[in-house]
C-alpha cells in the first residue's frame, strides 16, 4: 500500500539541484548566481572555477549536482545543457550581539541563503 509518487516539479527536459543553509547573505550569493544564469554548463563551470568570490566553490558544487541529476536521473545529454534558472532565497538568520560601551549591546545578523539551479536540455541549432 505505499505512498504514491510525487509528480515532477520540473519539465521532462529539465533537472534541478537545491543547496540549502549556505552561510552567506542572499544579496552576495545572487551576484554569483547571476554570473551563470542563461549560460551553457561548461562555460558556467569555467566561470565559477576562476571566480574570485568565496561562495563560487559551493555554487559550482550545486551546478555539478544538477548536471549529475540530469544525466543519471533523467537521461539528458550533458553536452546540450543550459543553466535555465539560478535563483536565491532567504533562509534563517542567526542573531548574535556584540558588547558595546556602557553595558549596551549591538545586534549582529548572520544570514543564511538557499540556491536553486535548474538546467535544461536544448536542441543544437544546425
Amino acid at each position: 500500500m505505499g505512498q504514491s509518487s510525487n509528480p515532477r516539479r520540473v519539465a521532462d527536459n529539465e533537472a534541478r539541484a537545491k543547496l540549502r543553509m549556505i552561510r552567506i547573505s542572499p544579496q552576495k550569493l545572487n551576484l554569483v548566481a547571476a554570473l551563470i544564469r542563461g549560460k551553457k554548463v561548461e562555460r558556467a563551470l569555467a566561470d565559477l572555477e576562476f571566480s574570485r568570490k568565496r561562495i563560487s566553490k559551493d555554487v559550482k558544487k550545486a551546478l555539478e549536482s544538477a548536471i549529475a541529476n540530469a544525466e543519471n536521473n533523467h537521461g539528458l545529454d550533458i553536452d546540450s545543457l543550459v543553466v535555465s534558472e539560478a535563483f536565491v532565497g532567504k533562509n534563517l538568520v542567526m542573531k548574535r550581539f556584540r558588547a558595546r560601551a556602557r553595558g549596551r549591546g549591538a545586534k549582529i545578523l548572520k544570514p543564511f541563503s538557499e540556491l536553486t539551479i535548474v538546467v535544461r536540455e536544448v536542441e543544437e541549432a544546425a
